[in-house]
């Protein structure tokens, strides 16, 4: 019966077979899998570029804080320069003020290095190379509430007067400085002997001047002054504070120098 077919119905037939993936060999399950790799590519490029683009925007929000930071610490350099220049200014100024009050430094530098022996021999001594300004804070030199000047701090009294009885030192003036913190005399048996702070910082200045012509000096070439509460070096608000006020300095002055009891009296603040 095939030779009674028309050809033209066989060649369709043929094509047909051809286009069938059974008739050339190829099997639906590998089309399937290409298509689900293709997606899957897709969807991962997808994400790579909402990835980069998220990392983009993180790259430009980290650039902006880095610009913000750079910025701050332009500002805090600038704070902190500003803060130098008025610190540097401040003690030019307190140096010409001094200068001008009590003049330049007259010690040598021979005194000064034994001042300084001094100053790493016994701590609770302080010794300012730069103004020839030696310090005691008063809660070692006196007992408390007390004038009279403890056995420990009269041997480094001793030892002052030694250096400053040398013959290179003779001719230099000594003025010595009572000062006390801004606290009303509290105990009873003190405020007897010392009513107000004025007394206990005048007291206290002419106790380390008397134990100073006990180890030698002439009473000729000092004096004594008190600035009860009015000098404080530091803030009275806390006990650190109050323990550096309640001092008393002692100032080697050049023989011109003109401080209470020589010529005008003259303010050391």
């Amino acid at each position: 019966m095939l030779r009674h077919l028309p050809l033209s119905w066989l060649g369709w037939t043929f094509v047909l077979c051809l286009s069938l993936p059974a008739c050339n060999g190829t099997s639906p399950y590998y089309l399937q899998q290409s298509q689900l790799r293709t997606h899957q590519l897709y969807l991962q490029n997808r994400n790579l570029a909402m990835q980069n683009q998220g990392l983009g925007g993180l790259a430009a929000q980290n650039q902006q804080l880095q610009q913000q930071n750079m910025a701050l610490k332009a500002q805090a350099d600038l704070a902190n320069q500003r803060l130098h220049n008025l610190q540097s200014a401040n003690e030019q100024l307190e140096g010409k003020v001094r200068n001008h009050l009590i003049g330049d430094n007259p010690l040598n530098r021979e005194q000064i290095r034994k001042l300084e022996e001094l100053r790493n021999k016994y701590p609770e001594f302080e010794f300012d190379p730069h103004t020839g300004v030696s310090k005691f804070s008063t809660d070692l030199l006196f007992a408390s509430g007390s004038d009279e000047v403890t056995p420990r701090s009269m041997q480094i009294l001793q030892e002052f007067a030694r250096i400053m009885n040398q013959p290179d030192a003779a001719h230099l003036k000594i003025l010595v400085v009572g000062h006390t913190d801004d606290q009303p005399i509290g105990k009873q048996h003190t405020r007897q002997e010392h009513p107000t702070n004025w007394h206990l910082s005048t007291d206290r200045a002419d106790a380390v001047v008397l134990a100073l012509r006990k180890a030698g000096i002439a009473e000729t070439r000092m004096g004594a002054a008190g600035y009860s509460m009015y000098q404080p070096v530091a803030s009275n608000k806390d006990e650190s504070g109050r323990h550096k006020n309640r001092r008393v300095e002692i100032f080697v002055l050049a023989p011109d120098a003109s401080i209470a009891g020589w010529d005008d009296p003259i303010p050391l603040k």
